[in-house]
C-alpha cells in the first residue's frame, strides 16, 4: 500500500513504515523552564524538528511518549537509570499532565496528522504530514486509581507501558529485583481496563513472571516495544530470552526490535538483530521501537536511517511484502486487533 511521497517527490513503493516506540527531540522535556535540571543534563526539547525530520527517512507515523517516572529518575554510579526516591504527593500525576499537554501541543502542528485507530494511518497521504501517536511510559501517573487511564485515551494515549524504572503499583521491573512476583491485583485491573478502552498494553521494562500473568489477564494481544534478544552469556537484564519473546508472539503479539547499544555497535548488527528475533517469533510479530532520543548509545539515531534498515534486511534475504511487515504493517494489525479499525 503506498501511501507517501518521500521529500524529494518521489513515489514510495512501501507501506507505512512506523516507530511503535520513541521520545522524538526528548518530547517528554515539553512545558519545562530552561533551569530543569533535565534539559540541563538531556539539552532542550525538540520534538517538532525531529518529528519532521521522520518524512526525510520515509516514516510515515512516530510514536512519542511520556516518561511516567521522570521526576524520580536518577543514574546510578555504575550507571544505569533507578527510581532515587519516592514520588511527593500529587507529583506522579502533575507531571503526567505536564508531558501530555506538550504532547498535545504538538499534534496541534498543521503538518502533524493525530493518529487515534489504524483508520488514521491508512488514511495519511500527504508529504507534508507525519503522523503521530502518543503513549505513556510507566502507568506511574495512575497513582494507584483506574480513573487517569480514561483520562489519558481521552488525551490521545493509544499505548501504556505498565512499568519503567520505578517499581510502581502494577508490577516488577527487569532492573531491579522482585517486589510482587510478577502483576499485582491492580496491574491486572490496569490490564483488563485497558482492554475495555482499546489500549495498547506495553509489556517492555517488565519482567517476564509479568509479562506473563499481563498475557493471562490480556484479550487482546500485547506488545514488548523496544527490546531484543539476549545471547548465550548476555547478562543485561533488558534483554529477552528466547521463551519470553516466544510467549508473547504465541499470544498474538508484537516485539519491537530495540537499537541500544547494550550489545550492539553497528546497524548492520542491528538488522543481524531484526532477523535472529523473526527466526525466533516468526515474521508477524516482529517491528520496530527505536526509543529514539532516550536511547542508550543507539545504533540508530536518525529517521534518516530507516531505508537503511530496509535495505539491510533485503540483503538478508527478506522479501519486500516481509519488510513492509516489519518497518509497519505487523504494527498497524496489532492496533486494529487491540482497538479496531477507527480506535
Amino acid at each position: 500500500m503506498t501511501i507517501e511521497k518521500s521529500r524529494n517527490g518521489s513515489a514510495v513503493d512501501h507501506g507505512p513504515w512506523i516507530d511503535i516506540h520513541a521520545h522524538p527531540g526528548r518530547c517528554f522535556l515539553g512545558g519545562l523552564a530552561p533551569s530543569s535540571p533535565f534539559v540541563a543534563l538531556l539539552g532542550a526539547e525538540e520534538a517538532r524538528g525531529r518529528v519532521g525530520s521522520s518524512r526525510d527517512g520515509e516514516v510515515s507515523v512516530v510514536n512519542a511518549s511520556t516518561v511516567g517516572d521522570l521526576a524520580v529518575l536518577g543514574v546510578r554510579p555504575e550507571g544505569g537509570l533507578y527510581a532515587s526516591r519516592a514520588f511527593g504527593p500529587g507529583e506522579a500525576v502533575a507531571d503526567h499532565v505536564r508531558q501530555m499537554g506538550a504532547l498535545n501541543d504538538l499534534l496541534a502542528d498543521a503538518s502533524v496528522q493525530a493518529v487515534r485507530g489504524p483508520d488514521d494511518i491508512r488514511a495519511l497521504a500527504s508529504d507534508d504530514e507525519v503522523g503521530v501517536f502518543l503513549s505513556c511510559e510507566g502507568a506511574d501517573f495512575l497513582d494507584g486509581g483506574l480513573d487517569g487511564l480514561d483520562a489519558a485515551h481521552r488525551d490521545g494515549a493509544r499505548a501504556v507501558t505498565l512499568v519503567h524504572y520505578r517499581v510502581n503499583e502494577l508490577g516488577d521491573v527487569q532492573t531491579e529485583d522482585a517486589v510482587h512476583g510478577g502483576l499485582t491485583g491492580f496491574g491486572r485491573e490496569v490490564v483488563r481496563e485497558m482492554n475495555r478502552l482499546g489500549m495498547i498494553v506495553d509489556l517492555a521494562h517488565a519482567t517476564f513472571e509479568a509479562t506473563v500473568a499481563a498475557l493471562e489477564e490480556s484479550t487482546r494481544p500485547i506488545m514488548i516495544s523496544h527490546s531484543h534478544l539476549a545471547r548465550p552469556g548476555s547478562t543485561h537484564p533488558r534483554l529477552l530470552s528466547e521463551e519470553h519473546a516466544a510467549v508473547v508472539a504465541e499470544a498474538g503479539g508484537l516485539i519491537g526490535a530495540w537499537p541500544a547499544g547494550i550489545e550492539l555497535t553497528t546497524l548492520s548488527g542491528y538488522c543481524e538483530e531484526i532477523c535472529r528475533l523473526v527466526d525466533v517469533v516468526g515474521i508477524d510479530h516482529v517491528a520496530i521501537g527505536t526509543d529514539l532520543d532516550a536511547n542508550y548509545r543507539p545504533v540508530l539515531t536518525d529517521y534518516r536511517q530507516f531505508p537503511e534498515v530496509a535495505a539491510g534486511l533485503a540483503a538478508r534475504g527478506m522479501s519486500a511484502p516481509e519488510i513492509d511487515r516489519v518497518l509497519g504493517g505487523n504494527f498497524v494489525a496489532l492496533f486494529t486487533a487491540v482497538a479496531g479499525p477507527s480506535g
